[in-house]
């Protein structure tokens, strides 16, 4: 005998916000789906450790899928798909819409790069038979967690007559591994009594490189030169080749499954790969649409996007310009209607470190993915703050597509806060607000997601640009 709802009950379904397990939504048919869409996913990831890599392996995806290189003489039918190349670190595709550019564009941005280790122009040194490369790490990490693991480098040289040397070591079983050393804890009573921030410095996250001197023989400098010798019949290049490279350090490891259920994946650089590969495969899946979508890869966002690849540059604002004068229209007007998801990450509730969240104003792991009306830190210093119009626009999107989605903040008030591209595209006079993939361990060189919300992410990107 069935038990009818209360009226209650019934109330409570109609005006409670209601907060569900993503994949009891979908079902066993979309649990498998986003399980094959996370594949693809984890393949992106392990090609593309570095925002350059990231970039190449995307071009590449779009080269295949028709997209050729823009050209701001030419005047597209619509169904036409371009791409915009900016120094190999930041990529715009574009698939022009049947509306009049007029009416504006929809963009996805997202950022290719992730907090890691750069070497410092004179990396290379040599202290007690050990030889190191010195670093300065990128973005916001938690230092400590970067010793004791596998390390892989990463990266372009230019040599003196001009000669570009890719360099990739660590990736591959057979290749060898670099590592940053550890005090054992017998002798770390001082660094333990220390905070984390201080129990490793900056100048510490020195690479071990090698140990052996050349040709086996006493000498000052001899593993150094050990090592160069080694870098210069491989690679060609001196010491003073390293002036003009290139080169990060990042995890040796690659992405896998996480759990008995494998619904989760754990992997170096989800932040923002997690939303910049979504937004590449909604641009390569659409089709002829009305407005014109534009996908953006973007590099430097974790160093507060300045510089030429990054989103405080001009380059999307000129390809949006270059974009309107083929069809007689003016950038600024184009830019004006247009509307974007800043696809970036927010921070995932950890039920280790609940103090630091507000639950109920926080994203959850397997809830979709989250909307972000605003970020900065504290008082909203440093961010756009979607209007509650677009909010409801993108609210009513979703949910006509069934898709799974929640709101977030990063973290309580006074905890911090972060920042996104959604503040440098907000500059341009467009509708934006943040959208992605709630992350756990955010910034760690292993991060963990949901493999049903990176799914969710991707049908979000591509409704966003069928609307």
């Amino acid at each position: 005998m069935s038990e009818e709802k209360t009226k209650a009950e019934l109330l409570k379904e109609k005006l409670f916000i209601k907060k569900e397990h993503t994949s009891a939504v979908i079902g066993e048919k979309g649990n498998a789906e986003a399980d094959s869409f996370s594949e693809g996913y984890m393949s992106y990831l392990d090609a593309s450790k570095t925002e350059r890599e990231a970039v190449e392996t995307a071009l590449a995806m779009a080269k295949a899928g028709g997209f050729t290189e823009f050209d701001k003489n030419v005047r597209y039918p619509a169904g036409s798909k371009v791409y915009v190349n900016n120094r190999g670190k930041s990529l715009i595709l574009a698939v022009i819409g049947h509306k009049d550019i007029r009416e504006g564009v929809n963009i996805a941005a997202a950022h290719v790069d992730s907090p890691r280790l750069d070497l410092k122009p004179n990396p290379l040194y040599e202290d007690s038979d050990i030889a190191y490369f010195k670093t300065h790490y990128y973005g916001g990490i938690k230092k400590y967690q970067w010793t004791a693991i596998p390390l892989a480098l990463h990266g372009v040289i230019i040599k003196a007559d001009g000669e570009e040397v890719k360099v990739n070591i660590g990736e591959d079983a057979a290749d060898p591994k670099f590592v940053i050393t550890d005090l054992l804890p017998h002798l770390a009573g001082n660094q333990m009594r220390s905070t984390m921030a201080e129990g490793i410095k900056g100048e510490a996250l020195n690479i071990v490189i090698g140990s052996r001197p050349f040709d086996n023989t006493e000498g000052a400098e001899a593993v150094k030169l050990n090592i160069l010798n080694i870098l210069y019949e491989k690679y060609g290049i001196t010491e003073a080749d390293f002036l003009s490279a290139e080169l990060e350090a990042v995890p040796a490891f690659s992405a896998c499954d996480i759990g008995f259920d494998r619904s989760l994946i754990g992997s170096y650089g989800h932040d923002d790969r997690v939303c910049a590969y979504p937004a590449l495969m909604a641009a390569l899946d659409c089709e002829e649409p009305d407005y014109t979508c534009v996908t953006v890869l973007t590099d430097k966002e974790e160093t507060g996007s300045e510089g030429n690849t990054g989103l405080d540059s001009k380059y999307l604002e000129y390809f949006i310009c270059d974009l309107a004068s083929i069809y007689g229209a003016e950038g600024r007007d184009v830019l004006s209607a247009s509307k974007c998801l800043s696809a970036d990450v927010n921070a995932a509730f950890d039920p280790n470190f609940p103090e630091v969240f507000e639950r109920r104003n926080t994203s959850f792991i397997n809830q979709g993915v989250c909307i972000t009306k605003y970020t900065g830190a504290r008082g909203k210093g440093g961010t756009s703050d979607a209007s509650a119009e677009f909010m409801g626009e993108i609210r009513r999107l979703l949910d006509s597509e069934g898709i799974c989605w929640q709101t977030g903040e990063l973290g309580k008030i006074d905890e911090g806060g972060g920042g996104t591209v959604a503040k440098y595209i907000a500059h341009l006079n467009v509708d934006v607000v943040d959208l992605g993939v709630p992350v756990l361990s955010m910034h760690a060189p292993f991060e963990v997601v949901s493999k049903t919300d990176v799914y969710m992410a991707y049908r979000a990107f591509l409704a966003f640009f069928s609307r």
